[in-house]
């Protein structure tokens, strides 16, 4: 079975903008190691802060007491054993130790002798090896050293093989490798030491991550490295969503991976780390299991003619059919389908023109969009009626206050009025509303997305469109809101999302 070391908390942190506190990346491990059942994690620096420090030993904490010790790893340094120090104080147990694997790293950076360097990193081991840790090497810039000094290289690894260091780990530091390089030096590292277990460590420079690692695989590596959502220095890491895809679809290697769990952690790590998943990631991107086109929906009406091996279903997620110009009858219906509605084919004609229509004009659109637009263009409000209705509300900002929010709104004829505070003007509107249908006994969903969209052009009168996702007992749907001001967009896109509720249950 391969092993999958997961960095998102060492090597993901180091993307610019990202930082962790010791919470957060406690409980990343935990979703990491309880949920995503990745084999290892690597999840601090040595020596770099207090804040790092912290979060390592609750972490390790944690580990200890779940019998999990052994799968959380620390880089080190060859520093005369200060980094060694830092992690078995902190109760670690595993050390990957970072060593130069480029003559040019040792003489350019360190100033030393490939033997002086030897020697440094060999002293290490040892004094790790006495403080009870295990250790694991980096030969750091790897890929450069296999194409410039590949002499360099082996004359390392001959004098690490008969060390006691478990794994010796091969990055492309500078994501520099193609797939055939890729491939051609790892199995030359294992075809000369079989008997070592080597990690490959890919970044992703020019956009070969996935296939660099494909190509160390095909050569025997017994380990990977990956980060979620592909987080890392520069252009990042190989994403551990691309990985199972490649394991599991491709190369059909055995792994512990949870497919189950991937969206969640995705999902969880993008709004820790502040960094957003593109919509077009291949298995965690909003639209990738989203079909366009009216042709792929009427294939896949007719037996799947548009699917592969990547369902859904296989990371908790469905497919959805999209709406706009290119959208025929069969995207339509789909979508009619998870809405429980029916209509006539002189209907769906009309429907269909003006969803043809809209997305023509650019607007998106979404499936809880459609009653509106069936309303619309058929006159009637059968599908929309407004059972509740915002009558009235204020906003105030005060500088140095936290702002204030004042409502009435109207339900079922009755109206009812609450005020509340909080940490800005829309949540402080959204906690007077909640307090009202807390008061009336009703259900609400959870704020599960914010995205709000403002073209370019800086000016001050320009529309801004809202669009915020709903969670509502396990069940997620989206509202869209469009306004010259951006709390009234929010609110316009909240009592869509109410009346779609009330006109549901």
């Amino acid at each position: 079975m391969i092993e999958v070391l997961d960095t998102t908390l060492r090597d993901g942190e180091q993307t610019a903008g990202v930082s962790f506190n010791s919470d957060e990346k406690l409980a990343i491990a935990r979703l990491l190691l309880d949920e995503l059942k990745v084999n290892r994690i690597e999840v601090a620096s040595a020596r770099v802060s207090a804040g790092e420090k912290e979060a390592y030993a609750k972490i390790c904490s944690w580990a200890s007491a779940t019998g999990l010790l052994e799968k959380v790893e620390a880089l080190g340094f060859v520093d005369d054993g200060l980094s060694v120090d830092w992690i078995a104080s902190a109760g670690g147990k595993v050390m990957n130790l970072l060593t130069k694997g480029s003559l040019r790293h040792v003489t350019g950076q360190l100033r030393k002798t490939p033997q002086e360097h030897l020697d440094n990193v060999l002293s290490n081991i040892s004094l790790a090896r006495s403080k009870g840790l295990e250790v694991n090497v980096y030969l750091e810039d790897w890929s450069n050293g296999m194409i410039d000094s590949p002499d360099y290289v082996f004359f390392l690894v001959d004098g690490l093989k008969d060390a006691p260091v478990k794994r010796i780990m091969l990055p492309d530091t500078l994501g520099i490798l193609d797939p055939d390089k890729a491939e051609s030096f790892c199995r030359m590292m294992i075809s000369r030491y079989p008997g070592i277990h080597f990690d490959f460590h890919a970044h992703n420079d020019y956009d070969l991550a996935a296939a660099n690692t494909f190509g160390a695989l095909k050569a025997g590596v017994k380990g990977i490295h990956v980060t979620v959502n592909g987080l890392g220095e520069r252009t990042g890491n190989l994403p551990v969503s691309s990985a199972l895809g490649i394991l599991n679809d491709h190369l059909h290697i055995p792994n512990s991976l949870n497919e189950k769990k991937l969206m969640h952690v995705c999902r969880y790590v993008e709004t820790i780390s502040g960094i957003r998943i593109p919509s077009n990631k291949p298995l965690i991107g909003e639209f990738v299991f989203t079909q366009t086109s009216g042709v792929h929906a009427d294939g896949d009406k007719k037996g799947g003619l548009y699917q592969n091996a990547l369902m859904p279903e296989r990371f908790g997620r469905h497919r959805h059919y999209a709406l706009g110009k290119t959208s025929g009858k069969a995207n339509i219906m789909k979508n009619l389908e998870e809405l429980g509605i029916s209509l006539t084919a002189e209907q769906m004609k009309l429907v269909t023109q003006r969803v043809v229509e809209l997305g023509d004009k650019k607007e998106s659109l979404t499936t809880e969009d459609l009653p509106f637009i069936i309303a619309d263009v058929l006159k009637g409000d059968f599908l929309t009626r407004e059972h509740i209705r915002l009558v009235n509300y204020s906003l105030q900002l005060t500088r140095g206050m936290r702002p204030l929010a004042n409502l009435k709104i109207d339900i079922g004829g009755s109206e009812f009025e609450e005020s509340a505070s909080g940490d800005g003007q829309y949540d402080a509107f959204m906690k007077a509303l909640w307090k009202i249908y807390d008061s009336l006994g009703k259900k609400h969903p959870r704020l599960a997305d914010y995205i709000v969209k403002i073209p370019p052009g800086g000016k001050t009168d320009a529309l801004v469109e809202t669009t915020i996702t709903w969670d509502m007992d396990g069940s997620s749907f989206k509202t869209r809101g469009v306004d010259s001001d951006q709390a009234e967009a929010a609110i316009k896109a909240t009592f869509k999302m109410l009346n779609i509720i009330e006109n549901t249950v």
